[in-house]
């Protein structure tokens, strides 16, 4: 039973580390590949379907002053920031990822509005030199910035 138990839980781990990409070396390869690495296609030109796409990623977030930002631009990071701020990354993504889509976002912090109110900052995306969405900010309601890579 004992060992029974043993195998049962050595197939289980070597399924999840297959899974989560354990056992493809250092974990690198795909980190590179997001961030501009090796790609079969860029964004100068569409890409077919069995290829891999880069896209040009730009986060602003508008205002002046100090304030926090959480983006999702490869990875999750939050980040103290002064305003006006801008970052930009290549991002690469193959075809799976393409046909399920990459959210890219950016969440401003509070900054201090012209009414001396509090309210989140205006913030955009800009993929491959477009502007795919753009937030005002304000007091009231949800503001972020949220765009879908395919």
């Amino acid at each position: 039973m004992r060992r029974a138990m043993t195998v049962t839980a050595l197939i289980a781990a070597a399924g999840l580390m297959t899974a989560c990409g354990g056992g493809s070396g250092s974990g690198d390869g795909d980190e590179k590949e997001r961030a501009g690495g090796s790609t079969a296609a860029s964004s100068s030109g569409p890409a077919s379907e069995g290829e891999d796409k880069t896209y040009e990623v730009t986060l602003e977030v508008g205002g002046a002053g100090r304030s926090s930002v959480y983006y999702t631009l490869g990875t999750n990071s939050t980040e103290q920031v002064t305003l006006p701020w801008k970052k930009a990354d290549e991002i690469t993504l193959n075809p799976t990822e393409r046909k399920v889509g990459i959210t890219v976002s950016v969440v401003p912090g509070p900054v201090k509005m012209t009414n001396g109110q509090l309210g989140a900052a205006p913030c955009s995306i800009t993929v491959d030199g477009k502007k795919v969405v753009e937030d005002q900010g304000g007091a009231e309601g949800k503001h972020l910035c949220e765009y879908t890579l395919r």
